[in-house]
């Protein structure tokens, strides 16, 4: 692929540093930076709750359409950075570098493309999902202003990937502990007014949000530029080009349609759960929250596996591949069991924190009392689509995405929540039977992978690296 002018880019130890030592270098950081956004949207969250359980209610209902934002922003970073951290791990600098320009101009056109849909489908959206009246309203006046702010949204996520591949996962950590912060001030400011600015409501929580992002724009191009990835950059290295968009897509969608397929599982709980009220629908908001919350400690790991297996890849290192995967499982399930301990005596009181609505508070604390068995679950299949993902193998995830929070999900939740009189409950056992069964899959699945690349040998390999 035609790129820029070669240069210097500051030398990585990532090819031969101890594998736990590079997770854990890597992973505390990132596992830091979604500590705080985690706790970006449990102050939403909370706020939020002090307008009405209607207006918590909006937000939760609002979740998995921001999602797709989400998902967009997410498997296109993932990919670049794939891509990015491939290049980097064969010392293709100039590989590297038209990679990460490129995909400026992706996540661009693809901001553009999401909020024009976004902004004309939503109110569909809402609708299937049950609201109506002044429940729609709030829903919409929250998601209208995310939606015009898409573009900052996917633009850190783009500039972040070449951070993250190149081994930087301090900078996107600052930024959001910085956005956190400054989100603790803008959010009262803006749904209550003052100095000047007149109460904006929930809408003034999402403009809050959309103003962070846009500041940490700034922030992280900065960052980037000392990376050397944008040495020689000029305007008409941005111009859209077939080969760098192709790799992109192919490497960018699988994980996007992954993520999306998270955002589809979100509305098929949501859609069982609105059957039971908005009681039911803003419980598993607030759990969600907290569920994320308890998953923090681990989050970091996926983009460390991500990153090592990315370059060790890149360099054919099939041996640190191996390493790097058994090491991140032995130690994210480890680290998920005092968290998972802790949720499990202490969901009464969590749920309490963000709501006095008992209703509320007992149908969150009996979701979260399950959800504590399926902690390891979840790092258990993130660590392998992450690994997938380093291998530029990505099309696992999408299979198995589309299985789990679609495909298995309703007939389960119908089977246990109706046919068997479970009620609720079917919807919360239905989720631990699909995701364990999705970890299990998703191991034998890497050792599969693992294996074939040995028995192949490096040569076949690098022949097939593309090929998925």
């Amino acid at each position: 692929m035609v790129g820029m002018d070669t240069g210097h880019i500051p030398k990585s130890d990532l090819l031969q540093v101890p594998i736990a030592l590079g997770l854990r270098r890597l992973a505390i950081p990132a596992g830091v930076g979604f500590f705080f956004t985690t706790m970006f949207n449990v102050v939403d969250t909370f706020y939020g709750g002090l307008i009405s359980t209607e207006a918590l209610a909006a937000l939760s209902l609002s979740f998995p359409v921001f999602f797709f934002i989400i998902a967009a922003g997410s498997g296109i970073s993932t990919g670049a950075t794939a891509l990015i951290g491939n290049a980097l791990g064969a010392k293709r600098i100039e590989e590297a570098r038209a990679y990460t320009v490129q995909a400026i101009s992706f996540a661009t056109l693809c901001a553009i493309t999401l909020t024009i849909v976004g902004l004309a489908s939503s109110p569909a959206l809402f609708r299937f999902l049950g609201a109506s009246g002044d429940y729609l309203f709030l829903s919409l006046s929250y998601m209208n202003v995310i939606f015009i702010g898409t573009l900052p949204f996917l633009l850190n996520y783009i500039l972040n990937s070449g951070l993250y591949a190149s081994g930087n996962t301090r900078s996107f950590r600052n930024f959001l502990i910085a956005g956190f912060f400054l989100n603790l001030v803008l959010d009262p400011w803006f749904l209550f007014g003052g100095l000047g600015l007149p109460p904006l409501g929930l809408p003034g929580i999402a403009l809050a949000t959309v103003l962070i992002q846009g500041s940490g724009n700034w922030y992280l191009l900065c960052q980037l530029r000392k990376t050397g990835l944008l040495e020689g950059c000029r305007p008409s290295h941005f111009i859209p080009r077939k080969d760098a968009f192709r790799e992109l897509a192919r490497q960018g969608f699988p994980a996007s349609l992954n993520m999306v397929t998270v955002g589809i599982g979100i509305f098929v709980i949501t859609w069982f759960l609105s059957r039971f009220g908005k009681d039911a629908v803003a419980a598993y908001g607030i759990a969600s929250r907290i569920e994320q919350a308890a998953l923090l400690p681990v989050m970091g790991l996926n983009i460390a596996t991500l990153t090592l297996v990315a370059q060790n890849n890149g360099a054919r290192l099939f041996h640190r591949i191996e390493k790097t995967v058994k090491t991140a499982l032995t130690a994210g399930v480890v680290i998920m069991v005092p968290p998972a301990v802790a949720v499990f005596f202490f969901a009464e009181k969590l749920m309490g924190v963000f709501t006095g609505d008992s209703v509320v508070i007992a149908i969150g604390e009996s979701y979260l009392r399950v959800a504590a068995f399926i902690f390891c679950a979840y790092v258990i299949l993130y660590i392998n689509v992450f690994a997938l993902q380093g291998m530029k193998k990505p099309m696992f995830a999408i299979l198995i995405g589309v299985v789990r929070q679609f495909v298995a999900p309703i007939p389960v939740f119908f089977l246990l929540a109706y046919q068997l009189d479970w009620g609720i409950r079917g919807i919360w056992w239905g989720i631990f039977l699909v995701t364990w069964t999705a970890a299990v899959v998703s191991t034998l699945y890497v050792r599969h992978m693992l294996i074939r690349m040995y028995l192949n040998g490096a040569a076949e390999y690098e022949a097939q690296g593309s090929s998925e």
